[in-house]
Order: structure tokens, then sequence, then C-alpha cells
């Protein structure tokens, strides 16, 4: 929950960032401008929701950040998410407010210009964050409605539903210049899907007092289905090669080193349509010539109300890719 907490208020930070300017003019008329971040999984029991306002003031926006004040609401918001299934409305899931303790402490640093920089700029440790408590039905598409004194802000999403790995199933091979696979079938609401892999090995050096569990994590890339229907067969392809040379150039060369190859961990993390629209347009790619584009589905405020859930699924290394690893280099692995 922690790790779906710090990712949260971290890409709401990401978001806010890049929609604030250094300085402000003080004389310009407030707006009050309520911004949203929340994401539905199918597999929590509880849904968390970034509820914060954009904020003016003389100086530098950086610095303003750092308060609080600038970011919240004076009271707590009025808001709830409620599904619908069938034309029918599910029980209502009210919003409490909690605050995380665990954010990164703001930091300055001084860079070789002499400028100060502001790193984590956003008032911390401590964080307020909405949460509802329930499990979501996967066929049902759910609304977030917050009332905020006489305006009234919504959002819609349908639920992204559990999905499952094709292939690989129990061993996952790497062979050097040929393509492997991973297969899977698109899901209900599902319509962006980020693929990566972590290799998992054991390591023992002179000096070390026991052996120590380390990893690799490779980013494979992105996957859109054509529709959110689900039942499509979607394919991720990686070079074996690729593998090898991803293992050379992150391993650290330790004399005597001795290493064994341990699971697989495969993650595909699936986001709605309104998530995904979010991130294409929000990512950055338009050129210098274009309107840098603003997505936001939250209806009388800015932001995002989606839904995603994440596939997780180990595998062993198939043993003529364990093979390779320890007699074509020279990393320290060894049979078990």
């Amino acid at each position: 929950m922690n790790k779906v907490i710090s990712t949260l208020i971290l890409i709401f930070g990401a978001m806010f960032f890049n929609s604030c300017s250094t300085d402000f003019d003080m004389y310009a008329d407030y707006k009050d401008v309520t911004i949203v971040y929340g994401i539905a999984d199918v597999s929590d029991d509880t849904t968390w929701v970034k509820i914060t306002k954009a904020y003016t003031g003389p100086g530098n926006a950086l610095l303003l950040a750092q308060n609080p004040d600038s970011s919240n609401y004076p009271y707590k918001l009025d808001a709830y998410i409620e599904g619908k299934k069938n034309g029918i409305n599910l029980d209502r899931m009210v919003l409490d407010t909690i605050t995380i303790h665990n954010k990164a402490i703001t930091e300055t640093i001084i860079n070789d210009e002499g400028d100060t920089i502001i790193l984590n700029p956003f008032y911390s440790p401590n964080q307020l964050m909405y949460y509802a408590v329930g499990i979501l039905d996967n066929d049902a598409n759910y609304t977030l409605t917050i009332n905020k004194n006489d305006e009234i802000l919504t959002a819609s999403t349908g639920v992204v539903n559990e999905f499952d790995l094709s292939s690989p199933r129990t061993r996952i091979t790497f062979i050097q210049d040929q393509p492997g696979k991973i297969k899977w079938f698109s899901t209900t609401n599902g319509k962006r899907y980020e693929v990566s892999l972590r290799f998992n090995y054991s390591e023992y050096a002179p000096g070390y007092s026991d052996t120590l569990k380390k990893s690799v994590n490779w980013f494979l890339g992105v996957e859109n289905s054509k529709t959110d229907d689900g039942g499509e067969d979607l394919v991720k392809s990686y070079e074996g090669s690729s593998f090898f040379n991803l293992l050379v150039s992150e391993l650290e060369t330790i004399p005597n080193v001795e290493r064994w190859a341990e699971k697989i961990d495969i993650t595909i993390a699936c986001g709605s349509q309104e998530l995904a629209t979010y991130l294409d347009i929000n990512s950055g790619g338009a050129t210098l010539l274009e309107e840098v584009p603003a997505y936001s589905n939250i209806e009388g405020g800015t932001g995002i109300f989606a839904s995603r859930h994440t596939l997780n699924h180990s595998v062993n290394l198939a043993t003529t890719s364990e093979r390779v690893l320890i007699l074509d280099f020279n990393l320290g692995f060894k049979y078990k």
C-alpha cells in the first residue's frame, strides 16, 4: 500500500510541478482551481485520491509549494465514489482523509552556477490524502464526485479487470540474436500495457557477512490494445542479447564474486483509456512548433481519475539461458 501511496504522490507532484511557473503576478485575480489525481484498482481494498488546489502568491512558486497551506484546502471536502452496474447505483464509498508521513523531505542544493536548486519542492514529509475503503466491482463504472461549496466536480472511469499471462508460464528463455516474446490477452477497460522484467540474483563476495539478494530491472516498453473491450492477443518482443548486455552493464565487477540466478519477475501494468490518454498527451512529445496540449477528465477541475491493474508473474530462467550466462560471461554466475 505504501508503494501505491508513494507512486500517487510522486506522479501528482510531477504533474503539478510542470503546470506551475516560478513567478506570479501578485495583483492577478486568484481563481480556485481544484487538482485531482486518483487511480482505482480492482485488486486493492482502498482507493486513494489526491485532492489539492492551485495556488498563487508573490515570489517564487517553488518556495510557496513547501507550505502545506498553499496546496491544501483549509477544510475537508465532501467527496465520494459511486459505482453503477446494469443501470443500478451501488453503495457509495465515502472518502475520508489521512496524513501520509513518508514523503521525501524537501532539500536544497547549490549547482555549479551557484543557483539554489530545490529537490522534492512540494511540502513534506506529511501529505494529506483522501481515501475510500471497499472492493471495486469488475463490471461497474465508477464516478468520483467532489462537492466544493457551491461547485460539484465529477470524473468517471471503467475498472480495468484482472488478466493473466499466456507465455511464458514457468521458464523464460534468452537466446543470443533471437527474439523472445511475452504474451497475454487484453482485459476489459484496459488500453495501455507497460511491460518490464526484474532479474533477481544472489551474490556473495569476500568480505560479505552473508549472501545478498539483488536485482536488475529491464523496461521492455508499451503496448496499446486496439480497443478496451478485452480478449485481444498482445505480444511484447525482446532481444535475448539485450538481456545479457544489460547484465554486463549493470553488474559491478567484484574480484572472486559468486552469483546465482534466481526468479525473473514479469510485470505488466495496465491502464484504462483515460489513463492512457493522459500519459500519451502529457508525455512531453510535442515539438517547439506545436502547442503543448493538456488532458483532464475532471469536470469542474483539472487532473485525472482513472483505473489500472498490475499483473505480476514469476518464472525461472531457462536452463539453456542459465548455461550461457555462466559459461559465456565473466560475471561470477555459478550453478546452484
